[in-house]
């Protein structure tokens, strides 16, 4: 019997918690939450789990994973503590909002050994993936442009923008971490732009709203990613990629598959609310790799480097948008 824990009972972690406890041969130990809600109780007794604090979290011996689905100032802590315990750890993205925090992090994790596995759920998204094998299959020819809409259906509140590290780091990380997986190669450089056009909250904030980002690999592919805190059609998430043989497109899911049509014209059902229920069989199939990873050492599809790695373009991207000037990464990444 696999024991984990879980940090975090927020809505992420419920997503988490949940999908824990429903794997066979897993049994979900304790949920650590400092905050005591509601929604904390009723997510311990609907998975069994104990709560409890750190301390004796990370003390059982008996307990081989963590769960880290916290706020994310706690992130970087928590995975050095599971490096120096010994135990496999699932961690959402970012690793931390300071970059050399962030190195550090990776490094010492690394270096303990312990299985590690970063929270990019559109890895372990079936349409996502089945595009990527295409195109990694050779049947679609060289890959040679990447073109993606991220959109949320509305604008976060202030206080939200305010503690996540903005929308690039938020939010835009799982777009340029889906570039990295299918180019498969070094980013060579950046140029992002951002600006403040739905919420003048987020502005107050300091942050942008609207962006679009441009990366360029090591051998000349091309990537776009506009991406805004706002879709008026709903969550939409889209990809499209060119390939000498083939375009390769993901389009939105739909809340149903049922469409009705009339002498007016077709009506279908809008996008999946947002990435909760868009994305609930990814994250279903992101735990039950982290369950395989403990038991049968099996690789996941995004570890701590791949968290480290998206989060050094994002940062690019920031400098870019501030300065309005390309950044041009040594290397690549």
């Amino acid at each position: 019997m696999i024991r984990l824990a879980c940090f975090g009972a927020g809505r992420i972690g419920r997503v988490h918690a949940l999908n824990a406890a429903m794997q066979p041969g897993v049994t979900l130990a304790y949920l650590a939450d400092p905050v005591a809600t509601p929604a904390r109780e009723a997510l311990a007794a609907q998975t069994g789990a104990s709560i409890a604090d750190p301390d004796t979290i990370f003390a059982d011996g008996r307990i081989d994973g963590i769960i880290i689905a916290s706020s994310t100032d706690s992130h970087a802590g928590l995975l050095l503590r599971a490096a120096e315990a010994g135990k496999a750890v699932f961690c959402e993205k970012p690793i931390s909002l300071d970059m050399a925090l962030t190195e550090e992090v990776m490094r010492k994790v690394e270096a303990s050994g312990v299985p590690c596995m970063l929270g990019f759920q559109r890895r372990y998204d079936r349409s996502f993936r089945a595009l990527r094998d295409r195109v990694a299959s050779g049947a679609s020819g060289p890959l040679e442009q990447v073109v993606m809409f991220s959109r949320d259906p509305a604008p976060p509140p202030r206080s939200y923008v305010e503690t996540s590290g903005g929308m690039f780091r938020d939010s835009s990380i799982h777009d340029v971490d889906m570039a990295r997986f299918l180019l498969n190669e070094p980013i060579a450089s950046v140029y992002a732009t951002g600006s403040c056009l739905i919420s003048p909250e987020i502005g107050a904030a300091g942050d942008v709203d609207s962006v679009m980002i441009t990366m360029v690999s090591a051998s000349g592919r091309q990537v776009q990613i506009t991406a805004c805190r706002r879709g008026p059609m709903g969550y939409d998430q889209r990809l499209e990629v060119l390939c000498a043989n083939e375009v390769l497109m993901v389009g939105n899911q739909p809340q149903s598959t049922l469409s009705i049509t009339s002498a007016q014209g077709t009506l279908a059902a809008p996008p999946e609310n947002y990435f909760i229920e868009r994305f609930a069989q990814a994250y279903r199939d992101e735990m039950a790799a982290f369950v395989a990873l403990i038991r049968d050492g099996t690789p996941a599809l995004a570890g701590i480097r791949d968290g480290y790695e998206a989060q050094k373009l994002v940062e690019a991207a920031l400098r870019s948008a501030a300065t309005g000037q390309a950044v041009l990464l040594e290397g690549g990444m």
